[in-house]
């Protein structure tokens, strides 16, 4: 009998890809929204939708009824290990079989970011959870460089906080890719594993910048900016104190050097090399072109 999975975080860049991973599979997919009017991004992707909250414990049992497996993600905030711990409790409740939950980069009790240490409770309850699990802990998301595609098209250049920090970015394709390679397996191949997932190589945003050009055709530059520049853009563009501060925790922490490694851990799972800077920028390259030239 096929298994269901409940994509929690249904309308994120990594639960997207994810669902375009299991279409054509024999796995059902249930997407959990917790508002109505966004169900019908899912629905397309040919998943089942569901109304719940994971702030109101009372409304994730019917999402959860049923399901097998279940792929958690929860949103970055001071409230994700209670979200995470009610997706838990649900699907305990319900009889699920497996979790596969998507935390973060070097996500621990001691990480130099609250994000990581937030995982890292997350983290220990999965493993407690009595259910089979896998932890997937992927590397910075090139797709976080869509965030800089007007500045991009509109001067030549983006600017970030980060000094001259050498990461092992990673496409958000291919932690997809990773966790649909987890769900279509036998719940015990990759119990008690947790991954972490990066990019072929560790990059400089000067090389990312070299690519960018390369297949723009045209010169893009890579501008370092002090925290307290990033922080007022962002701050500008709506985002809350809770993100930005911890944003700036993380640009600390890969300008010591904290992010400069790469792992071969998407390829073991996938059978082929995971995507480069290179592979990103020319699939995105229409994302960095002026509006004029878009239209």
């Amino acid at each position: 009998m096929p298994r269901t999975v409940l994509i929690i975080g249904a309308t994120g860049t990594v639960s997207t890809a994810l669902m375009d991973a299991l279409a054509g599979t024999d796995v059902r997919v249930r997407a959990l929204v917790r508002d109505a009017s966004k169900a019908g991004g899912p629905r397309g992707r040919g998943a089942d939708t569901v109304v719940g909250d994971l702030d109101d414990p009372g409304t994730l049992p019917p999402a959860f009824a049923g399901v097998q497996d279940v792929w958690l993600l929860v949103p970055n905030g001071p409230r994700a290990p209670e979200h995470s711990m009610n997706a838990l409790w649900a699907a305990r409740r319900a009889g699920a079989e497996r979790i596969v939950r998507l935390s973060v980069v070097g996500a621990a009790h001691d990480a130099p970011n609250r994000s990581g240490r937030l995982h890292a409770l997350s983290d220990r309850e999965t493993e407690a959870c009595g259910m089979s699990w896998t932890i997937l802990r992927p590397h910075w998301f090139m797709q976080n460089l869509l965030n800089e595609a007007g500045d991009v098209s509109a001067g030549g250049a983006f600017s970030l906080n980060m000094a001259s920090a050498r990461l092992g970015m990673i496409d958000a394709r291919d932690v997809a890719a990773c966790a649909a390679r987890v769900l279509l397996d036998p719940p015990g191949r990759h119990h008690g594993a947790t991954y972490t997932l990066t990019g072929p190589r560790s990059v400089t945003f000067e090389e990312v910048a070299g690519e960018m050009g390369r297949a723009l055709g045209r010169p893009v530059a890579y501008l370092p900016v002090a925290d307290d520049a990033k922080r007022k853009a962002l701050l500008g563009h709506g985002v809350p104190a809770w993100i930005v501060d911890m944003l700036e925790e993380y640009a600390q922490a890969y300008a010591s050097g904290w992010g400069d490694f790469a792992t071969g851990t998407v390829a073991e799972l996938l059978g082929r090399p995971p995507r480069d800077i290179a592979d990103f920028v020319r699939d995105h390259a229409a994302a960095f072109v002026p509006s004029a030239r878009k239209a």
